[in-house]
């Protein structure tokens, strides 16, 4: 597939949730910031991020990553932007699901791609350019719960692949490949 990438879509705001729930803790503890043992946890979470950013910008990382394609192409990165429930079908579409790029050799290595469900929060959040992976984590929980009323009806659960999402997909080049009686 011949796709226009342009330079990865990221949140400046990914990976600060726990970091900033941590330091808002330790201040509750009445911890002081200087202590080097909550310095040393607060260089452990920078360095996190410094960590992704390096592998980002390896080749071999980016080889049929399906996160790199999706961070990297424009109308992709455009469409979870403008579309709020179609950032949240994306979200629950990446997650509890296996993905293979549709090129010969991954298909014969039976390469897949999958991920956590809080890492595919992220992915959405960097591909809008905002937030953290808490701002889509759970976001399309049904089952008996109060607060389902209050949910779009557009929502999907997590693990749903909406046929809009699948067509989008595909024209990335990738597939979902999830065998249904695997369970995760």
């Amino acid at each position: 597939m011949n796709q226009k990438k342009s330079a990865l879509s990221a949140s400046p705001e990914r990976n600060t949730f726990q970091r900033d729930s941590y330091i808002k803790r330790k201040l509750e503890e009445g911890c002081s910031l200087d202590d080097p043992a909550v310095q040393a946890m607060i260089h452990w979470y920078d360095s996190w991020t410094e960590e992704s950013q390096k592998q980002e910008v390896d080749p071999e990382w980016q080889k049929n990553n399906l996160e790199y394609d999706l961070r990297s192409t424009d109308w992709m990165v455009e469409k979870v932007r403008t579309n709020e429930v179609y950032a949240q079908n994306l979200y629950a579409a990446l997650c509890n699901n296996d993905f293979q790029r549709q090129d010969v050799w991954p298909v014969l290595k039976d390469q897949k791609y999958t991920c956590s469900w809080r890492y595919a929060g992220g992915i959405i959040a960097d591909m809008r350019g905002e937030g953290d992976y808490i701002d889509w984590y759970c976001s399309g929980i049904r089952g008996g719960m109060s607060y389902d009323e209050a949910l779009p009806a557009e929502l999907v659960s997590e693990g749903t692949v909406t046929n809009e999402v699948q067509a989008d997909l595909q024209r990335l080049g990738w597939a979902v490949v999830t065998d249904p009686d695997e369970s995760h």
